[in-house]
């Protein structure tokens, strides 16, 4: 095992009950949902509010108390208050079936299910209350918890092969961590920030609680502009917008939209993207390059571990590597390689340790004991590591992604990078995404195929694609098949669903 030479001082850990009984020493609009706007002092009002509901309702320190709703000014008011009186926070997303959300439910073992609106119809027996709104109930005096890092601040839930969800709990240490380093990265802390992300994801505690850390401001999106780009620019402009957080691929819809648009109406100062392997198109190149003053980060992390890596893109946006590394660890945060091969000794499982680590999984022993390991103690001094399944390799001081290791592909006996022949693709005249995935076609065949997304007026030869992919890749990287597709399935963090794709190509080859 390889240790990378990175590595950044810790930052000295707080416990998020601590930053959020000090909201009201700040001043200015803390959130802005449609036409509410609330500042820091009418939020830290409102979170003692929702707080004191939640100790007359018998909440502990230690207990979880689920929230559901609507992105909005309340969920947020909800999870400040959680973690002030020392509970897990645990959002269920309402829009999920309702079976799925039963078991959320029943899994946490939820003290308390907190909601906006009616009471949800999958509550059952827990018990239930709806988010107070400001000034409907009395403020009840802090509670001066201890600070334990190692408490839960939330709980949150991932799909897995099996395809039933996961809680994973992080702590405060975690959590308080990527906050704290998120509102001194960044180029002002202050930043109007565009909340986006769905509230079940890690991205929004980095969306909300990286702004709140800097006292900027977190505006939440309307719902519909997540699926409408052209309509989510004039958002951007309208409101000031200064930093938002995007997956890859609404950052490249976006991007796409924005082609024809005047940019010098957005007040952009840094986009974040996370949540997938950036692939840096042309599309996003130029968008990059008609706003130089533009900082552009691409972050790593899963929801295991939190924000393990980031890496800014620096110099003229059109010398941009189409796969941009992820980059230099978050500080606490100690990064390993587990080889694959001896005589490669920087190519390998990723394995994490130190501030980023979540407690682990809720109720999964035999998944806690596969992935959260414990080591002799590293250079560090950690003596527990998260395996990642990412293979990476460490150059010139970087992080590099290459694949999910269960997804290592050889073609003929050669390992190649669905990733890299994704790159290649969108690189041609008139291709705006593109997917390139193993098919097993036969009994020990294995074959790469490709679908793509054109641009409007253009049509598909995939002949002369081809022709293109060989004169940049070796023979066994080329797809055997090119296909165009109106559209790209994908997952619900809007990744594009590379299984699906796979499923449905092979089902194309067993019909024909």
């Amino acid at each position: 095992m390889t240790v990378t030479s990175l590595w950044t001082e810790p930052i000295a850990a707080a416990c998020l009950g601590e930053v959020t009984r000090r909201l009201g020493d700040r001043t200015g609009p803390a959130v802005v949902d449609g036409d509410r706007t609330l500042d820091y002092a009418e939020l830290s009002t409102w979170v003692a509010e929702v707080s004191g509901q939640l100790v007359a309702a018998g909440v502990t320190a230690g207990d979880r108390v689920a929230v559901t709703g609507r992105r909005s000014a309340e969920v947020i008011a909800a999870m400040l208050a959680t973690a002030s009186v020392g509970a897990a926070y645990v959002p269920l997303d309402a829009e999920y079936p309702t079976r799925r959300l039963v078991h959320m439910l029943v899994d946490c073992d939820a003290a308390l299910l907190l909601h906006t609106g009616d009471r949800p119809n999958f509550a059952g027996a827990v018990p239930s209350l709806r988010i107070p709104g400001p000034g409907e109930n009395a403020a009840a005096e802090p509670l001066h918890l201890p600070c334990d890092p190692e408490r839960p601040v939330y709980v949150i839930y991932t799909s897995g092969s099996t395809g039933r969800p996961k809680g994973v709990a992080l702590p405060h240490r975690s959590i308080d961590n990527m906050a704290q380093w998120q509102a001194a990265h960044s180029i002002r802390p202050d930043l109007r920030t565009a909340q986006f992300a769905p509230m079940n994801f890690d991205v929004w505690f980095q969306e909300v609680l990286g702004t709140l850390y800097g006292g900027g401001t977190v505006f939440v999106m309307p719902e519909l502009l997540r699926r409408d780009p052209i309509a989510l620019l004039d958002w951007l402009a309208d409101e000031r917008i200064e930093r938002l957080f995007l997956p890859g691929v609404a950052l490249q819809m976006l991007a796409l939209a924005a082609a024809d648009d005047d940019l010098d109406r957005l007040a952009l100062r840094e986009v974040n993207v996370a949540g997938e392997q950036l692939l840096c198109s042309p599309a996003i190149r130029e968008f990059f390059g008609r706003m130089p003053d533009c900082r552009f980060n691409n972050h790593y992390g899963q929801s295991e571990s939190a924000m393990v890596t980031v890496h800014t893109l620096s110099g003229p946006p059109a010398s941009w590597p189409a796969l941009p590394p992820i980059g230099r660890p978050l500080p606490g945060c100690e990064l390993l390689v587990a080889p694959l091969d001896p005589a490669e000794p920087h190519v390998g499982e990723l394995l994490v340790a130190g501030a980023p680590l979540a407690v682990g999984y809720l109720n999964q022993p035999e998944l806690n004991a596969e992935r959260y390991r414990p080591v002799p103690p590293t250079p560090r001094g950690n003596t527990r590591v998260f395996h990642t399944g990412d293979l990476v390799r460490i150059e010139d001081g970087q992080v590099q992604f290459l694949s999910r290791l269960d997804e290592e592909v050889k073609i003929r006996g050669v390992r190649v990078n669905p990733l890299e022949v994704d790159a290649c693709l969108v690189e041609q005249r008139g291709v705006d995404e593109a997917v390139c995935v193993p098919v097993d076609v036969a009994a020990g065949s294995r074959q790469l195929r490709a679908v793509v997304t054109l641009a409007a007026g253009q049509s598909l030869d995939a002949d002369e694609l081809r022709r293109a992919l060989a004169e940049l890749l070796p023979a066994q990287s080329i797809p055997v098949t090119i296909e165009a597709v109106t559209s790209l399935p994908r997952t619900p963090s809007g990744k594009i669903d590379r299984k699906a794709v796979a499923e449905s190509l092979l089902a194309t080859v067993r019909a024909s």
